[in-house]
């Protein structure tokens, strides 16, 4: 009874103390955050904006989020709020794919298409990730561009060499960022010096999973990542399959129907009549698997993606960059897919997620379809949080969400924009100019998990 008493005595102390250290954040600015698609659903009732607001954050998560004058009555005395007076809050941008041994080759022009432009760049540049300090090197720069450019978030393709993972990894767990990457596989269809054994790169595979995947106290979710159906045999792709079977947490990363010339060849390849049957044939398909670019998707295919979940990254800077073809959104989300948005560096010629929806927006008037600067910003957010299936744990100031956000400058980061900001009357006029003539400048601060970890 006497060591019961005690162990109470010590616990309620210890509850105590961890309530009063607890670490707080207030911020006020205005703030924007979103519950649905406004494509797809009535626009009043898929988002919230406070134009002077409060954003509370406690030990890295969201407390609350709401209009300033209703929740400053709850601050303590001595609360130290953060004032952006000229910021627009929202969550964290989130990219769904992007590549990071590709970051010094970005602007690399062959005339060529996909396949011309990965042999003749893309491969050698792989290549010098071998290196270990190259990797580490490039590893940290990466990181730090992310965040300049406001995103918390990123679905990364690595290489095919072990310490890419481990230097990609460890720089964001250094700030404490949600990043989600695995050890690139191929075994065939690459220059020789990025095949690979099956059993090898299985193996690797295998204890990255063990040292990175939900490490305690730290963001971390490992992708099982093979390049694309023509890089691998069916032999590896049973290895792959039983691989996703062990470690049924893990995500898989991969691309599908980026260009004409892709699909056909894995046509004749696999002797499918769809590009999606190779996936779906050894279990790679649902919500924990993200399959980059899409554009020559058939309907019978998005049929099978929506009825498995398995969602789509929509990376227009790359696909205009490489002339790949134009992404249909209309007709994606018109099969219940779900999209989320990719810079896809290095094809993709920016980092930025406003640039990148500022070529969305003329790749789906191309099309007849209009991009919104409401759906526009509900596609770098939420958008991205449900095709990476972290919904429940990003993508908006939901109390207990991590408290990844950005700051923007909502008065114009360029003489350009200050000038076409003051004729901006509305909301959704003010997002649209944003997105169509934002940047990395537009950008005033990053903070991931509740910490700064960016400011211009």
């Amino acid at each position: 009874m006497i060591k019961q008493f005690f162990f109470a005595i010590g616990l309620l102390a210890f509850t105590f103390f961890s309530i009063a250290t607890a670490e707080s954040l207030y911020v006020h600015s205005a703030i924007l955050e979103f519950y649905q698609d406004p494509g797809q659903s009535t626009q009043a009732d898929s988002y919230h904006y406070f134009p002077d607001g409060l954003l509370v954050v406690q030990d890295g998560h969201v407390k609350k989020a709401g209009n300033y004058s209703t929740l400053k009555s709850d601050l303590p005395p001595n609360a130290k709020i953060v004032n952006y007076p000229n910021g627009l809050i929202i969550p964290g941008f989130i990219d769904t794919h992007i590549h990071y041994p590709q970051v010094d080759m970005i602007a690399a022009d062959n005339g060529g298409q996909l396949l011309d432009w990965l042999n003749q760049y893309t491969f050698p540049f792989e290549k010098k990730m071998k290196d270990k300090q190259y990797s580490e090197d490039t590893a940290h720069f990466f990181i730090d561009e992310l965040l300049r450019n406001g995103t918390t978030t990123a679905n990364v393709f690595a290489a095919v060499y072990p310490q890419s993972i481990d230097a990609l990894f460890t720089a964001a767990e250094q700030k404490h960022m949600r990043i989600i990457t695995g050890l690139d596989m191929a075994d065939r269809n690459v220059p020789a010096y990025l095949i690979q054994k099956p059993e090898v790169a299985i193996a690797q595979s295998e204890e990255l999973i063990q040292k990175w995947h939900e490490k305690l106290g730290t963001r971390l979710i490992y992708s099982i990542e093979f390049r694309f159906a023509i890089t691998t045999t069916p032999a590896f792709f049973k290895q792959i399959e039983a691989l996703k079977q062990r470690y049924p947490t893990v995500h898989v990363h991969t691309h599908i129907s980026e260009s004409k010339a892709e699909v056909t060849l894995t046509k004749q390849l696999f002797h499918v009549k769809n590009y999606l049957d190779v996936y779906q044939h050894y279990n790679l398909l649902g919500p924990n698997t993200l399959l980059a670019h899409g554009i020559w998707l058939t309907t019978p295919e998005l049929q099978e993606m929506s009825k498995t979940k398995t969602p789509v990254s929509f990376c227009p800077t790359s696909n205009l960059f490489l002339g790949s073809g134009l992404f249909n959104l209309a007709k994606v989300t018109s099969n219940q897919v779900t999209v989320g948005l990719g810079t896809d560096v290095g094809a993709g010629t920016s980092f930025s997620l406003l640039q990148t929806l500022n070529e969305a927006f003329k790749v789906l008037q191309l099309q007849q379809q209009h991009l919104t600067g409401l759906r526009g910003f509900y596609l770098a957010t939420l958008g991205g949080a449900r095709a990476l299936n972290l919904e429940d744990k990003l993508g908006n100031f939901a109390p207990g969400k991590e408290a990844d956000f950005v700051v923007l400058n909502s008065e114009g980061a360029t003489p350009l924009l200050k000038r076409r900001l003051l004729y901006a009357n509305t909301l959704e006029e003010k997002l649209f100019v944003l997105m169509m003539l934002g940047d990395d400048r537009t950008v005033m601060a990053t903070y991931v998990n509740g910490k700064l970890v960016y400011q211009s």
